[in-house]
Order: structure tokens, then sequence, then C-alpha cells
């Protein structure tokens, strides 16, 4: 006498069989969801650029990868292209603070930060930026940097809300640090 398994497996071969594939499809999507979602919470994460804030060396439209672990080991460094949350006080300035922000890393906790004639002084000295679009064309008195905050700024000085208009960035609001450009093609390339 045949046992029950194998009197229900007999009656409908293929029952078993659809209900596994079903199954170790479901398992997959799901493994592969999980990992997916756990890498970009913790490892990299795709962004989008939506304004001209960083032209020219990040264009509307332009995909980056953004890496978000080593600021874990070190601080970010000037020159650094930063992925950040923006500060609560934005929202007071009329500024959507739900998304995230791109800018460049131009002045590190204690330094001084001034804009003068066209020229960004760190402790009084020319910062040297060949990726500039153009000069600014405003000024901005001293300022000191706050410990565990960092100075911002957009390439495109004349045509960003960066640390010159709101203040310093905490360090705690940066996500990651911009470090591919994966799109369009002929802009793909390390940051």
């Amino acid at each position: 006498m045949p046992k029950m398994d194998d009197r229900v497996s007999s009656r409908n071969p293929l029952a078993h069989s659809r209900k596994s594939k079903l199954r170790e499809w479901a398992e997959t999507f799901f493994g592969v969801l999980m990992v997916a979602l756990f890498l970009r919470a913790t490892v990299v994460e795709a962004l989008w650029i939506p304004s001209p804030s960083m032209a020219p060396t990040l264009e509307i439209g332009d995909r980056l990868v953004v890496e978000k672990i080593s600021y874990h080991f070190h601080s970010p460094q000037r020159g650094d292209i930063v992925v950040f949350q923006p500060p609560e006080r934005l929202s007071e300035y009329g500024y959507n603070i739900r998304y995230s922000w791109v800018k460049r890393v131009i002045g590190l906790p204690g330094e001084r930060i001034a804009v003068k004639k066209g020229q960004v002084l760190v402790n009084g000295q020319p910062l040297s930026e060949s990726y500039l679009a153009t000069p600014p064309v405003y000024s901005m008195p001293e300022k000191e940097i706050p410990s565990g905050e960092v100075f911002v700024m957009g390439d495109n000085r004349n045509n960003s809300a960066d640390s010159h208009v709101w203040g310093a960035l905490p360090v705690n609001n940066i996500i990651g640090r911009a470090r591919i450009c994966f799109w369009p093609p002929y802009r793909t390339g390390f940051l």
C-alpha cells in the first residue's frame, strides 16, 4: 500500500513542482530585495542631480554613486563632494529639506572662511579652485567653522544656496561622499 505522501504527489505531480518553483522564486526575490535595501541604507546609494548648483562638475540629470562608509573611519576632507540631509534651519528660509543635497567641502572645523573680491579665503589664504564655473560675485565676512561642522559650497558659486547663505553644515548630517558619475555615459567617471 502506498504511503499517504506518495498518493498525494501521484495525483498531481506538477502541483508540488509549481509550488516549489514559486516559493523558490519568492524567496530569491525577497532575499535580493533585503540585500539591496541593506546596501542602500548602509553602503552605497544612487542619486540624481536636480539643480545647477554644482555645475560644471555635476550637471542637471547626472546620476551619482554615493558611498556611505568612509566617513565612519575618517572626517570629510576639503574638496570632497558630499551628499547630506539639509539642516532643519533651512526650512525657515523656505527650502525643501525632504531631499538630500550635494555640495563640496571647502572649510573644516576650526578654520576661518571668507569670500572677498571673487576669492574664497581659508585662514586668510586664497583657495585654489579649478572646478568653479565662475568666481563668486558676492562677499562674505570671515566666519569660524565650529567643531563638528564643515563649510560646504556649490561649484556654481553664484547659483548655489550653500554655507555662505545658511551657515556651516553639521558633520552628522552628511550621508556620504559622491564617488562616481555613471550617467549619462559621456560624463561617466570618478569625482
